[in-house]
């Protein structure tokens, strides 16, 4: 009976030597990542204009959010203040659209919008496709954790006003 081998492999699974070029390469993150700041950069566009949308404003807060998660992966994590600080510009302009109806960034919010950007190409530049997919994949978690408290919230809302009418 043959002995099968103690050696304790790594945590991580076998990568093919095809798939390990294409994640390491930067021809193959390229077009990702040069569509990933095009959506960016046009948002940012847009709402300097006084011409955003709620669709932008979710690809700017998408993309915000993917940032963040890079710093946390160890990409510019001496940014992350600055990151913060983008998404309180966006919280900002919501607030303001919500009672002015009109998506437009005021100077300060621009700047600092711009700032994030910036660091966030970088952190792309730097980052592996791999990191890039867990960055989303924490970002798409994330969001559903949110949408689902919203929920719920609004759940409880509903049945407190239901149960004060009866």
């Amino acid at each position: 009976m043959k002995k099968k081998s103690t050696n304790m492999k790594s945590g991580r699974p076998a990568m093919s030597p095809l798939l390990r070029a294409l994640t390491y390469s930067r021809t193959a993150r390229e077009p990702m990542i040069n569509t990933m700041l095009l959506q960016c950069y046009s948002a940012l566009d847009a709402f300097r204009r006084g011409h955003g949308s709620q669709a932008l404003f979710m690809t700017l807060c998408r993309h915000l959010l993917v940032a963040e998660e890079l710093c946390q992966l160890g990409h510019a994590p001496e940014f992350d203040a600055d990151i913060t600080l983008a998404h309180e510009a966006l919280v900002s302009l919501d607030a303001r659209h919500a009672s002015t109806g009109v998506w437009a960034l005021d100077d300060a919010e621009y700047a600092r919008l711009c700032f994030a950007l910036d660091i966030f190409a970088a952190q792309l530049d730097d980052a592996t496709l791999e990191h890039i997919a867990q960055a989303e994949a924490s970002m798409v978690t994330q969001s559903l954790v949110a949408a689902n408290m919203r929920n719920a919230s609004e759940n409880v809302e509903k049945a407190e006003l239901v149960s004060s009418e009866n």
